[in-house]
């Protein structure tokens, strides 16, 4: 009896030198982390940062005890969870891209960030709010999905562009929320709404890398063994079906892992910008448009992206600068430097 043909193509020779790319990228995160570790407004010499970590500390006296604290309290947990987000984020930009065949799609087109902030901001308003602003905001991201899911339901399933337009909806009404309540709010709650909203890494710990950690790496998994599955999908779901591959049923499971790895980490942080929609375009440059490279390769870049910004956001000056700030400023220019290419190709 003859069998169905693997849909899974096998990777040719280029894509497998262009594999190399992703050991280089790995090689540069765990650089950038190692690099993270001694860049601060607290300066720690190379040499005391290598006793610390080795365990052979402990005789430093008081200044020891100061940076072995900032070290493994406040940087390492920080350094993770920037990681953590920014592959998140990224990785998720490439599975939405794919899925909805549009290249201007980003993690936040479902509501995530819209029904975060939504959370956040009450939580932070009503301090009697059982919840804590992490999880209010988690629940918010995931209530607006819920909604957007049921909007674009017909017949048991929700077509692409239903989903993205009750997307719009439903991210309008929860934006309008959130400025009902930046409305009631008084200075204080206000200045905190405002700059949740802005994003970052400041308050991370290690209860917060506990919790995003298993989440976004499990999701993370879960896309990038999807990456064969994507590429079938961008040939449309004609071609997927007559590949054997159920485009609906596979698109459902991988955007699912892809919001809530979304959701988890808006809740972690806040919103930062750009990241999900600028990352992917930046690897397909540099890998081609093979999604089983692309996904793992945009999370590795997001990865080392957003703990660059966090590192300059915390060490620029003084005062922090929310990641989210920086991130537009990097992510603006990129994009009107991809937008110009095109329009140069379409028209030079």
């Amino acid at each position: 009896m003859a069998t169905a043909p693997d849909p899974r193509p096998a990777i040719d020779a280029p894509a497998h030198r262009r594999a190399w790319w992703l050991a280089a990228l790995a090689a540069l995160l765990v650089a950038g982390m190692a690099a993270a570790l001694a860049i601060g407004t607290f300066r720690v010499p190379v040499a005391d940062l290598l006793r610390l970590l080795t365990g052979r500390a402990g005789h430093g006296g008081p200044d020891e005890s100061v940076a072995s604290a900032v070290i493994w309290n406040l940087r390492v947990p920080r350094i993770l969870l920037a990681s953590l987000v920014g592959a998140a984020l990224a990785s998720s930009g490439a599975v939405f891209q794919a899925s909805f065949r549009n290249p201007l799609v980003e993690p936040y087109i479902l509501g995530v960030s819209s029904g975060a902030a939504f959370g956040a901001a009450l939580g932070i308003l009503v301090p009697q709010f059982p919840l804590s602003v992490q999880l209010a905001a988690l629940l918010g991201a995931l209530a607006a999905v819920g909604i957007v899911r049921l909007l674009a339901r017909s017949r048991g399933d929700a077509p692409i562009v239903t989903l993205v337009l009750s997307g719009v909806i439903v991210g309008s009404m929860f934006a309008a929320g959130v400025s009902l309540l930046k409305y009631l709010s008084n200075d204080a709650a206000l200045r905190e709404i405002v700059f949740w909203l802005m994003g970052g890494c400041y308050f991370a710990t290690w209860r917060d890398v506990a919790i995003v950690g298993p989440v976004v790496l499990g999701a993370t998994g879960i896309m990038m063994a999807g990456g064969w599955r994507l590429n079938v999908l961008s040939m449309g779901d004609h071609e997927a079906e007559s590949l054997g591959v159920d485009p609906r049923r596979n698109r459902r499971v991988l955007l699912a892992a892809a919001t809530l790895a979304t959701a988890v980490s808006v809740s972690a942080v806040g919103i930062v910008p750009w990241i999900g929609l600028m990352t992917p375009h930046a690897v397909r440059m540099l890998l081609g448009p093979d999604n089983r490279l692309v996904v793992p390769g945009s999370a590795l870049l997001g990865a080392l992206f957003l703990l660059a910004c966090d590192t300059a956001a915390r060490s620029l000056t003084s005062s922090e600068i929310p990641v989210g700030i920086i991130t537009a400023l990097a992510g603006g220019p990129f994009l009107a430097y991809l937008v110009r290419q095109r329009t140069a190709g379409l028209f030079g």
